[in-house]
């Protein structure tokens, strides 16, 4: 049967996310289907263009696309999510919409298409190396590999871990230098998102306004004299994610990381998150060694040039 390819609208996120719930492999993303969709299609549209295609065979969605241009560099593309109802997987439904992403997105001026994440919303860094059919179509479409990344999870399931410890004497320790730790409000946004700017670039603006005073959420900082040293948030994806967070270059080695850390997963655990996804982690001895953390989920970077 014909594959159409028709391009989206907003009142069909449910469908999508019911399409994702079918097809995504990973249990966790399938659980989290609706927040998935929402974050690269209803809360990404905020700042950046974004195209959402759908694959019809008949009056049947069988495959949708998510792509979106960088907020940050207009020139590079991003598709950040694909997903085939397992029915029509190897029957060319990814690739038919893989193609029309490329044209939809050089049309928005991309000159190149990259298979990862484009913050502050994402669905995954990039391609989780267990969706073996999408590494397939990639190489198969002539995407190639530049990268890996990789998430880490903090166990919640169980009272003795070490990611829900309790952070009370480090709170105490701290207060002694005069540093205290707190939830954060909305109306500390504003100094968060300077504090932010100011020592980390401009790209946790969205996943703090997505994290603060939302449902699901939330974020706590660390401040002495009003002046904040650090932050700590999670939510922003989706509930059962952690990040981002930062400490000030100059506050580093207090220990207020893994006072923030575990206070977010504290506030996961008790909204019933039994396992925290650290997204795209760099420091890796960090959550390991404040957390119990472990590298759990790894993700291949892919990108392509367009023909001019």
């Amino acid at each position: 049967m014909k594959t159409e390819i028709t391009e989206l609208t907003a009142d069909q996120v449910p469908a999508v996310a019911e399409l994702c719930r079918r097809a995504l492999d990973v249990p966790e993303d399938a659980a989290e289907a609706s927040d998935v969709v929402d974050a690269v299609w209803s809360r990404a549209a905020v700042d950046r263009p974004v195209v959402a295609l759908g694959a019809y065979r008949g009056a049947e969605l069988v495959g949708a696309l998510v792509c979106s241009v960088s907020a940050r560099y207009a020139q590079h593309g991003h598709v950040d999510l694909v997903a085939v109802d397992p029915a029509h997987r190897r029957q060319g439904v990814a690739r038919a919409l893989l193609a029309s992403a490329e044209r939809a997105l050089a049309g928005l001026g991309a000159a190149e298409v990259r298979l990862v994440g484009n913050p502050p919303h994402y669905a995954w860094p990039g391609i989780d190396v267990r969706y073996t059919p999408a590494v397939c179509t990639a190489l198969a479409l002539g995407y190639e590999q530049h990268g890996t990344a990789w998430n880490m999870t903090a166990d919640l399931s169980y009272d003795g871990s070490p990611a829900l410890r309790s952070t009370e004497a480090a709170q105490e320790r701290l207060a002694g230098q005069g540093v205290s730790v707190r939830r954060a409000g909305p109306g500390d946004l504003p100094a968060l998102t300077e504090f932010a700017r100011a020592n980390f670039g401009g790209s946790w603006d969205a996943e703090l306004a997505g994290s603060v005073g939302r449902e699901g959420a939330g974020c706590h900082l660390a401040e002495r004299d009003g002046e904040l040293l650090g932050f700590a948030a999670y939510g922003s994806s989706r509930p059962s994610w952690f990040g981002p967070m930062g400490t000030a270059p100059a506050a580093e080695g207090a220990g207020i990381g893994g006072v923030l850390l575990r206070r977010c997963l504290r506030d996961q655990r008790a909204a019933g998150v039994t396992a925290a996804q650290i997204g795209w982690v760099g420091p890796v001895p960090f959550y390991s060694g404040s957390a119990g953390a472990r590298i759990e989920r790894v993700f291949f970077l892919y990108r392509k040039t367009l023909a001019d």
